[in-house]
């Protein structure tokens, strides 16, 4: 299930790119290929679109969902588009991250003139205003980038390099997921319904210990992190040299307040044993509890 992503400027060949790529990976290697296009997502008048920010977005997100949701498929997804903003290339790189699957960037590297001379000779073309406004923006793909690496260029007229395109493709070793784009195990509700029972089974211990405990540390049931409550200096009245150590009790709103904040890292540090949740909590008071 690799990605791969054309770019290029407007009518520079990228759909015509995209059906010599299909035809190459079906008949010669048997894969099973899927083209996601712009032009069959469209829903309006492409110079409505691209001179409208708030649209063009939306269009994107089609795309990107789109390739998304077919990643899940066992067949090459070709994505047929301007692909022009190389920040969505980089959500592109970071969906095959994600699903741990190569990708690769092919550029059509057409001279604006003869770009700008087949769009004149289509049905459906760009006006020259959105060409030329299309044609500033574009980002071009470069190879130092990871999310635009390995690239490949093809000008008009000369063969694809199909055989580097299906080395980068299938055997090449996909990047390796980071935090960022891995399946997070806290998106189990198993896991959710732990990390809230074990906190609040934690707070309630405390609560009811305050009461009867006036030793400074808390000992909770099946955890061997000792909690230790915070203290203060007391000053005898009597006299200012007779000092002690005094431990104060937590409120169940600040409690409740770490227990939130608790809950909060955890769901972005998820750990994979829901045994270890009131260690790390208490361990987390200890630390930030004043």
């Amino acid at each position: 299930m690799p990605l791969l992503i054309l770019s290029g400027y407007p009518s520079s060949g990228k759909s015509v790119t995209a059906q010599k790529l299909s035809q190459y990976f079906t008949e010669e290697r048997q894969k099973k290929v899927t083209i996601v296009s712009e032009n069959e997502i469209l829903n309006q008048d492409k110079n409505v679109i691209y001179n409208d920010s708030k649209i063009e977005k939306i269009l994107r997100g089609n795309l990107k969902s789109t390739a998304t949701r077919l990643l899940n498929n066992e067949e090459l997804i070709i994505l047929d588009g301007l692909n022009y903003i190389k920040g969505f290339r980089y959500e592109l790189y970071c969906v095959s991250k994600h699903h741990k699957t190569p990708h690769c960037i092919v550029q059509c590297v057409t001279p604006i003139e003869l770009a700008r001379k087949w769009n004149e000779s289509r049905s459906d073309k760009y006006s020259q205003e959105t060409f030329d406004a299309l044609v500033m923006r574009y980002e071009p793909p470069d190879s130092r980038n990871r999310w635009d690496f390995p690239m490949f260029g093809v000008l008009p007229d000369e063969p694809l390099p199909l055989e580097n395109i299906y080395g980068a493709l299938y055997d090449r070793k996909p990047p390796p997921p980071n935090q960022s784009t891995q399946l997070q195990p806290l998106t189990s509700n198993n896991f959710v319904h732990e990390l809230d029972k074990c906190t609040q089974e934690v707070i309630s211990f405390i609560m009811n210990s305050q009461k009867v405990n006036s030793e400074g540390e808390i000992k909770i049931p099946g955890v061997t992190e000792v909690l230790l409550l915070p203290r203060k200096v007391r000053h005898n009245t009597t006299n200012k040299f007779d000092i002690n150590l005094i431990s104060l009790v937590l409120s169940l709103a600040e409690l409740s307040r770490h227990r939130r904040q608790f809950t909060t890292y955890s769901k972005s540090h998820p750990v994979k044993e829901a045994s270890k949740v009131k260690t790390l909590f208490i361990q987390y008071l200890n630390k930030t509890v004043e």
